[in-house]
């Protein structure tokens, strides 16, 4: 069993938040650390039944939160931001132990989370309406804007702490209550966040989280009246079940889906900035992030050079638990994850691409991989149609400006992107013809609270982050007031 050293142990929650309640079940469901597969904890497996008493107690508690002042809510969200700074190593330590991603990572991600809760605390106060001028010189026109209702998050286990943040900050600065179905890979640090979020001030019913059978729990907020919007991370597949749930009640939904990022090398950019681009953006959490780079298009101009370069540096990379020090790349999430690497890998070499790097099993077993190179990689392969999701960089050769923009935009998804040049002209013309939702430019890291996260095509509707991340949590009201003269 994975014994976890805290500061804080009793971080280390193993039951489900609903309604401000702490319960346990008789039916519960494993967590295993990927890096060992040992057992973590046994956590609750809630239903039906537990997402009705949520609902109902955040409609009956939203009210209240709701009346509150911007700024009352925002001194809450702002001590929740605190305790998460307070608290980041403890934090960690959990999402490590559950997720597998090495320990600096995962330090990484909480400072992350918390930037949304402290972004949003502040954004809450700037939800501003507006003064129409009017038709008739009898008549004033306002428009306000009032929290949507009682809201959900269906959130993935990549990122354990942040999809989690930057739903639930934006709901309750909005003055919404909220129901967190967190993966059931990695339930504990969405449980760890409400200990703190209660510690913090946050009332009774405002926030749950309730672990269980995804289907189930999905239709069930579906299905629940109360429910007014849900936001969910996770594949395309399921984000369409959840469109043809919705539809019963009309439930907003925001939606951030699947990804097939292409990370384009032209002949004019900077190699080496190009390179550590490629290995933030490709190799983060062992590949396993829905913005990294699935598809490396490099310029047959400087091709063998980036290929070179990128090569040596993949080689370098230290495959470990991320409780070891030094360790950069962790083991994947789970065995399925362990069998599609490899699936695309040998469909790659099948159809002719060439292995450079990596390729097989980490000697150290379990979910470990060696990260992986290979050229030669064509449209006819797997990893052009789906993302890999794993530590695996195919490169792809390619001559001109308008054959890339061809081939990158050749996919239903349309999430993230990226691409290196200097000249201003084609950085522009690149940059307007990516059919993405995020353009990243001369860069591999994208991801702010600061800035709209979210994709177009069949990666998703929606925004999240930035000003734009509030919008989805509140109605727009338009009162038209008369006889005022």
């Amino acid at each position: 069993m994975t014994t976890i050293s805290l500061r804080r142990p009793e971080l280390l929650e193993t039951r489900c938040f609903v309604g401000g309640d702490w319960v346990n079940a008789e039916q519960t469901f494993a967590v295993r650390n990927p890096a060992t597969g040992d057992l973590i904890a046994d956590v609750p497996s809630l239903g039906r039944d537990a997402v009705t008493l949520a609902a109902n107690r955040a409609a009956a508690a939203m009210p209240a939160w709701a009346g509150l002042t911007a700024k009352q809510r925002a001194g809450i969200l702002r001590c929740w931001f605190d305790l998460m700074i307070a608290n980041a190593d403890d934090l960690a330590a959990i999402m490590t132990a559950e997720q597998g991603k090495p320990l600096v990572e995962a330090r990484g991600e909480i400072l992350y989370a918390a930037s949304f809760i402290e972004w949003f605390a502040e954004e809450g106060k700037r939800a501003y309406g507006d003064v129409i001028p009017a038709h008739d010189s009898s008549m004033r026109l306002v428009v306000v804007k009032q929290p949507i209702g009682v809201t959900a998050a269906i959130t993935p286990w990549n990122f354990p702490a942040a999809m989690i943040t930057r739903k639930v900050g934006p709901a309750l600065a909005a003055g919404c209550a909220m129901i967190v179905k967190p993966a059931s890979a990695t339930p504990l640090t969405a449980f760890a966040l409400c200990r703190l979020a209660e510690e913090a001030g946050v009332p009774p019913g405002i926030l749950s989280c309730i672990t269980g059978n995804a289907s189930e729990i999905s239709d069930a907020l579906c299905r629940n009246p109360h429910v007014r919007k849900i936001s969910f991370t996770g594949s395309t597949e399921i984000g369409r079940q959840l469109m043809e749930q919705a539809a019963r009640h009309i439930t907003k939904l925001s939606l951030e889906l699947g990804g097939n990022a292409p990370f384009i090398v032209f002949d004019d950019a900077d190699l080496d900035a190009a390179v550590t681009g490629a290995m933030q953006s490709k190799f983060r959490n062992a590949g396993q992030t829905c913005v990294c780079a699935n598809r490396l298009y490099v310029q047959a101009g400087i091709h063998d050079a980036f290929v070179e370069k990128l090569a040596e540096a993949v080689r370098a990379l230290k495959v470990g638990d991320g409780t070891a020090a030094g360790t950069q790349i962790g083991p994947l999430i789970n065995q399925g994850a362990l069998d599609k690497i490899e699936e695309h890998i040998a469909d790659a070499l099948a159809k002719g691409a060439t292995l450079v790097a990596g390729g097989n099993r980490s000697e150290l077993g379990g979910t470990y991989f060696e990260p992986t190179l290979v050229t030669g990689a064509t449209r006819e392969m797997l990893v052009a149609e789906e993302e890999t999701f794993a530590p695996f960089a195919p490169v792809f050769r390619f001559s001109t400006e308008q054959e890339v923009i061809a081939l990158a935009n050749d996919t239903r998804f349309g999430l993230a992107s990226y691409f290196y040049a200097r000249d201003i002209g084609k950085v522009w013309r690149v940059a307007e013809a990516l059919e993405y939702g995020i353009v990243g430019v001369n860069t591999g890291l994208i991801s702010t609270e600061v800035a709209p996260f979210g994709g177009v095509k069949e990666s998703g509707l929606g925004r999240e982050g930035s000003r734009y991340g509030i919008e989805d949590y509140l109605e727009i009201k338009y009162i038209c007031m008369g006889g005022i003269t």
